[in-house]
């Protein structure tokens, strides 16, 4: 057996059994605040162990540190920099002895019933799994220990108690270890099911209080300089939730603040700052929200619709990942900050797009029927992706009471987010599934997008239309209009300029929008969304005074591929 071939493959699926739930470990977040993004950190902090195979060890520890966010991720992040040393049986014990201590070390101020006790508890159960001849036996054995830590955390934490949840992060890592650990024993014949196991558990009480929070959630990477002596532990003093640990000449440092502008010098003092990303707490304690109670059937779609990750969970759907690879980088669309991205690909910094595993999106379903009684999955166009195929062959298999519907919309990006929008919010009303789903069709039918690019070059450089069209495309200024078909993307027009886009995005509405005040209008941007609102949106909402409009960042599957600049309009 290769071992160390079987050890990447148990990280990788760790953190894929990890995605298919991070949707609700946002949802049932309320410590140490109720912000609701323990799922989105956990999964740009490990993303990348997805590319596991192709890295050294240091190299992944290194990505790792950079790519951690927020307390959870942290955490998480600097267990399993250590657990990457379990290249065999024997080594497993100790790696994951010595990354819970360094876990808790790396907090200044640990809390029990937390992911902490979860990686305490999974470290002192793995002795029971030195005689390989009992090695099931024995491997359930250490799951039901780290189960039952998941379980007690209401009991050491009085927030979650109030509301009646169990600890976010340490569900994270409960998913994480047990597909981690099934597949390192090659025993992945089923795993447990989380709904039958924790319960109502996964849902916040209806009255819960939720407190607001002030500053800001910070993390930072900073070189230290030798010469300055001063140590990030330092900021202890003055600061709240810290988090700190090093790596060679690196530290990694997270904690909240209400003074960013005092803390980034602080930082400076320190050495030299490489990596830097804040969340305002204000805002995002603001916007958590108790999920309301779902209409008769669920919607999930693919997050190549251009759907943000928080406007999704307002509507009540689902988003299936697709992953951005920036640089060295690789995280899930919906954790890629746009404006990172753009700035980056006009730098010349290689991006592209890769779809989630065939076995993460079945963990989806599965994690989805056995959530909800009825799921609507309108698919992004089967000729753009494989994803319709897949859910299908899933469904001939594990569906045997026809919980799940899946719709080949033939749409992507924009065409696909308004389809959903207005299914989602028909949803919302309707009395049964099989309204939703009539009305879903139709829907489909009637959506359409049109996608204005400013270069062609980002098209050149991802294989779509040769560099040689692309050189004299730009340098006559001329820009296609394309739009997604169940046919593949089309190109319906040339333009010269983002004046001339208006004017065709304008005129193509007025054609296809008979009756405007029962449309929506769906306007999207790449690094261009002052213009988009100023000027787009207001010369829209002049000619559909009565229609819905909204504004949505693009697709990212779409703008890494049509680059900066881009911005599309789409209707349903």
């Amino acid at each position: 057996m290769d071992q160390q071939g079987d050890t990447a493959e148990a990280f990788i699926t760790g953190y894929e059994r990890l995605g298919a739930w991070s949707g609700v470990l946002d949802e049932i977040n309320v410590f140490p605040v109720a912000d609701g993004d323990t799922g989105r950190n956990l999964m740009i902090s490990l993303a990348p162990l997805r590319g596991i195979q192709e890295r050294d060890l240091p190299e992944t520890r290194r990505l790792l540190l950079f790519a951690a966010k927020g307390n959870s991720g942290n955490i998480a992040a600097r267990f399993v920099a250590d657990l990457l040393d379990a290249d065999s049986l024997d080594r497993l014990p100790n790696a994951a002895k010595t990354g819970a201590q360094n876990a808790w070390n790396a907090v200044h101020d640990p809390t029990p019933g937390t992911m902490l006790t979860v990686l305490d508890r999974f470290a002192d159960a793995l002795g029971t799994l030195t005689d390989p001849d009992s090695r099931k036996n024995s491997l359930e054995a250490v799951i039901d220990r780290i189960q039952a830590a998941v379980h007690e955390t209401p009991d050491l934490l009085p927030a979650l108690k109030a509301a009646g949840v169990v600890d976010a992060g340490a569900l994270g890592m409960f998913l994480f270890l047990e597909g981690f650990l099934k597949t390192y024993y090659n025993l992945t014949e089923h795993f447990r099911s989380i709904p039958d196991i924790f319960g109502n558990y996964l849902k916040i009480d209806t009255d819960f209080d939720q407190s607001k929070e002030k500053g800001f959630c910070v993390d930072f990477v900073v070189r230290l300089d030798a010469n300055t002596g001063l140590s990030p532990d330092r900021l202890a003093d003055t600061e709240e939730s810290l988090l700190v640990y090093t790596d060679r000449d690196y530290a990694k440092v997270h904690l909240h603040t209400n003074d960013v502008q005092t803390l980034k010098q602080r930082a400076e003092s320190m050495g030299e700052i490489v990596r830097w990303s804040e969340d305002d707490l204000a805002r995002q304690t603001a916007d958590f929200r108790i999920p309301e109670t779902q209409g008769p059937i669920h919607i999930v779609t693919d997050a190549a619709g251009s759907l943000s990750r928080d406007f999704a969970r307002r509507l009540g759907v689902t988003l299936l990942e697709s992953y951005v690879t920036l640089g060295e980088t690789c995280a899930p669309e919906t954790c890629v900050d746009p404006e990172t991205l753009y700035k980056a690909m006009r730098s010349g910094t290689p991006a592209s797009t890769s779809q989630a595993s065939v076995f993460e999106r079945h963990q989806h379903y599965a994690r989805l029927l056995a959530q909800h009684k009825h799921v609507l999955y309108l698919c992004v166009g089967s000729v753009y992706t494989g994803n319709y195929q897949v859910a299908g062959d899933w469904k001939k298999q594990h569906d045997p009471d026809n919980q799940l519907t899946i719709i080949d919309t033939g749409a992507a990006s924009g065409r696909l987010a308004a389809a959903v929008i207005t299914v989602a919010e028909y949803a919302a009303r309707a009395q049964t599934a099989e309204q939703v789903i009539e009305f879903a069709q139709k829907a489909v039918e009637k959506s359409g997008e049109y996608i204005f690019l400013d270069e062609l070059r980002y098209l050149a450089a991802g294989g779509r239309m040769s560099k040689t069209g692309a050189f004299f495309g730009d340098m006559l200024h001329m820009k296609p209009v394309i739009t997604p078909t169940a046919r593949g993307a089309e190109k319906v027009g040339i333009v010269r300029n983002p004046e001339a886009q208006l004017s065709f995005a304008k005129q193509h509405l007025s054609k296809n929008l008979q009756d405007s005040g029962n449309s929506l209008i769906l306007l999207q941007y790449s690094d261009n969304s002052k213009w988009v609102e100023k000027r787009a949106m207001a010369e829209i909402r002049r000619l559909f005074p009565n229609t819905e409009i909204l504004l949505q960042p693009l697709s990212l599957t779409s703008g890494v591929h049509i680059g900066p600049g881009a911005w599309a309009v789409a209707y349903c």
